[in-house]
């Protein structure tokens, strides 16, 4: 395009037109075009280019123009068969529609230089400060069939799942990740902002799959690996087990002094009902089957972290702990928005090709009939 421009405004013909166009451009100023950046949801990140548009009209007043239209500034093989031709042919005005096309083509080719960008409503991002680290106990007395959900009996795992799944899903815009604890401690997801993920690795947990003894030290000493580099105020770890220390390389509260030293804070859920009905050959008997849950080393380790020791005897109570963890950790969002933005360059430019393309053919049909 800027060939054949270079050829049309260089060329001596059609002075008049000239005089049209210099009319024109004092009828509609540039600072007008430039006075703001915006139009409805468009904005133009690179609009300095639209200082471009007089170019042309500079370039057609400050050089000397050719007086038989031959001798273009440029030259290329696509114009070449049309500037080999003569430049006018009688009877042609400055109501011509070429001189227009090319006015159109180089704007919208300015246009698309200038990068138009569709900006959509503000969206707002939430941003928390809050990291979370879940820890989960699979040993094999998580299979203890104490728990009520749906008016069903399900194990202690099964009921974990439910209520912490929805706890995970409240936690929009917090970071969450998973510890599996059995005889040995597994990262099982790291910290992410992708809760769906975690629900689903949470949701897939087995009994025993990280053994049958529990762990509760190397739990916390994971975390606390885990967490380390994150600033303080934003670790947090709520572990949730039913049982004592049978396993691992480190005592549970030799562990939680680590944790405070490193701005680890811990929450504990105890879980498993007091009492429960056993049936066997002589009849029923009633049982504790959280006799091996040990509280006070629970207890001592939220205590030594400035964390919170809960007692969970059922899913209502279950239920209740998380919402209280909700208020003691909430979502902290930082007010920050963002705009979708698509690029609409492509629009304009397609549309300055096309209109070269049916400038090339108009001029040729009427420079071959002359």
């Amino acid at each position: 395009m800027s060939l054949i421009l270079a050829k049309w405004f260089t060329s001596g013909d059609d002075k008049r037109i000239r005089g049209s166009f210099r009319s024109r451009l004092r009828a509609h100023p540039l600072d007008e075009a430039l006075s703001s950046r915006y139009v409805g949801g468009m904005t133009f990140l690179w609009y300095w280019f639209f200082l471009a548009i007089p170019l042309p009209w500079l370039i057609r007043w400050l050089l000397p123009a050719s007086p038989d239209g031959g001798g273009s500034i440029l030259l290329s093989p696509m114009a070449a068969e049309f500037f080999a031709l003569p430049t006018a042919r009688p009877g042609y005005r400055d109501n011509q529609p070429i001189p227009r096309l090319l006015i159109l083509a180089w704007v919208l080719l300015v246009t698309a230089a200038a990068r138009p960008v569709w900006q959509g409503e503000p969206i707002e991002q939430a941003v928390t400060g809050r990291d979370l680290m879940m820890a989960v106990d699979l040993s094999g007395s998580m299979e203890i069939q104490d728990f009520v959900l749906d008016g069903h009996k399900v194990d202690r795992l099964t009921a974990t799942k439910a209520v912490a799944g929805e706890f995970i899903d409240r936690r929009v815009g917090d970071r969450l990740g998973l510890i599996l604890f059995g005889e040995n401690a597994y990262l099982q997801a790291p910290l992410t902002f992708d809760r769906k993920t975690v629900r689903t690795l949470l949701d897939e947990s087995v009994i025993g799959l990280a053994g049958d003894r529990t762990a509760i030290g190397d739990a916390i000493g994971l975390a606390i690996k885990r967490l380390r580099d994150n600033p303080e105020g934003q670790r947090v770890l709520i572990l949730l087990s039913d049982g004592a220390n049978t396993a691992g390389n480190i005592a549970p509260l030799k562990a939680a002094e680590i944790a405070a030293r490193s701005g680890l804070k811990i929450y504990t859920i105890g879980i498993g009902a007091d009492e429960m009905v056993v049936r066997d050959l002589l009849g029923s008997r009633r049982v504790n089957p959280s006799q091996d849950l040990d509280e006070p080393t629970m207890r001592g380790m939220a205590e030594m972290t400035h964390g919170r020791y809960f007692r969970a005897r059922d899913v209502q109570q279950m239920e209740e702990i998380y919402r209280i963890l909700d208020d003691l950790e909430p979502i902290e969002r930082d007010k920050r928005y963002y705009r979708p933005e698509r690029e609409m360059y492509p629009w304009p430019l397609a549309a300055s090709l096309l209109v070269i393309l049916a400038y090339a053919a108009l001029r040729r049909r009427s420079l071959t009939s002359a």
